[in-house]
């Protein structure tokens, strides 16, 4: 087995992880960043950015619109009740992690760290005062310190606990709608109930739309299992999103899906480990906040990292941070799954509107956890050259 050190390493290349690399490669450490994809990939996600994450792109140099990001103004909730609608209160705005990951990786190393990809982690474990990471190719590398940024898959010997919502089957399709159809999407998210589960969609670059599924093992199965029968399922349920899909085209050739996702989970200790993104915190994709959450984990404990603190004191600090607004997210989540809670949310929001920009305020990351991100002066300072 051949082995090799590093000073910090960083496991997992999305939005967490290089967002540490690149606070950590300014800063003028020595940083290895080990991304298991060898190319540049599609994930399940539903690629909302709010305005916080926008914020976080921009201190960390991706300015979104250049590459075609779609503004995102308007929220909509549609169900067997009908369509309710309500301005956003705050500026957002879509990309698709295929082309904002990529950037950041290119961000990271242009700032000086070195991108190893096609790395696929089997192992990690404690040894005396520092960590060794073995590789599917059987070499191995030790380091002291350790960044954990491997989103919805988990480390072996390192599973994460189930969470508040664990039985969901999350599936993601890119379509080409009808140009009626993309027009009355521009502009807007929308999150689409059904029986067992909710979906949400919303343009992307290139004139897609992403429609980023959830729904209940269970019913899934009731349905057979099969993603066809899901499609035709949730539309037979959701007449708005049946009038959307209206001679739509898909533009992959299957779904993407990933199963078991800990909804409600938010990690109270570190365990010597800096974990970060998904393996910090899991919240509700119908927040929309993830990504948002992703790049401040990230800023976060390298910016705490590089002032000497512990793993344990970021992650208690990102703990007290989540857990409000993960717990609140993931007890709106349930209730969008079950009947009749369902039914009651759709009617109080047909009375209500507004209690969609309350939900949507609600379940952000709050101003006070974006200061709480110590500042460090920055020691390189390497403009973005990402292609795609």
């Amino acid at each position: 087995m051949s082995a090799s050190a590093a000073d910090t390493l960083i496991i997992g290349g999305g939005l967490a992880g290089s967002a540490a690399a690149i606070t950590l490669a300014r800063a003028g450490h020595n940083v290895l960043l080990l991304e298991k994809e060898s190319a540049p990939q599609h994930k399940v996600c539903g690629e909302f950015l709010s305005q916080e994450a926008l914020t976080y792109l921009s201190h960390l140099g991706v300015d979104v619109a250049s590459f075609g990001a779609v503004p995102i103004t308007t929220v909509r909730l549609a169900g067997r009740l009908g369509v309710t609608e309500a301005q956003l209160p705050f500026s957002a705005m879509s990309l698709t992690r295929k082309r904002l990951n990529e950037e950041l990786l290119c961000i990271a190393e242009a700032a000086g760290a070195v991108i190893r990809r096609g790395c696929n982690v089997q192992s990690l474990q404690a040894a005396e005062d520092a960590w060794q990471v073995t590789l599917q190719d059987t070499s191995a590398i030790t380091a002291r310190t350790v960044f954990v940024a491997t989103g919805k898959h988990d480390l072996r010997a390192h599973p994460r606990p189930s969470g508040l919502q664990p039985d969901l089957v999350a599936f993601k399709m890119y379509w080409k709608l009808s140009p009626e159809q993309q027009n009355q999407l521009n502009g807007c998210v929308e999150l689409n109930l059904y029986r067992g589960g909710y979906c949400g969609l919303q343009p992307v670059e290139r004139g897609m739309a992403n429609l980023c599924c959830l729904i209940k093992k269970s019913t899934l199965q009731t349905l057979g299992g099969r993603w066809s029968d899901l499609l035709k399922a949730m539309q037979d349920d959701c007449p708005h999103l049946w009038r959307r899909l209206a001679g739509a085209t898909p533009l992959l050739t299957r779904p993407l899906a990933i199963s078991s996702i800990p909804y409600g989970f938010v990690l109270p200790h570190s365990q010597g480990l800096w974990s970060t993104g998904d393996q910090a915190a899991v919240i509700p994709s119908f927040t929309g906040d993830g990504m948002s959450i992703a790049l401040h984990s990230g800023r976060l404990a390298a910016e705490m990292y590089l002032q000497g603190h512990t793993p344990e004191a970021f992650q208690t600090q990102l703990h007290a941070e989540l857990q409000a607004q993960v717990t609140f997210a993931t007890t709106l989540s349930r209730s969008l799954v079950h009947e009749p809670q369902r039914t009651i949310i759709e009617a109080a929001v047909r009375l209500w509107p507004g209690a969609l920009r309350f939900v949507a305020n609600r379940t952000r990351l709050t101003a006070q956890s974006m200061r709480s991100v110590p500042q460090i002066p920055v020691a390189i300072d390497v403009p973005s050259v990402g292609t795609y």
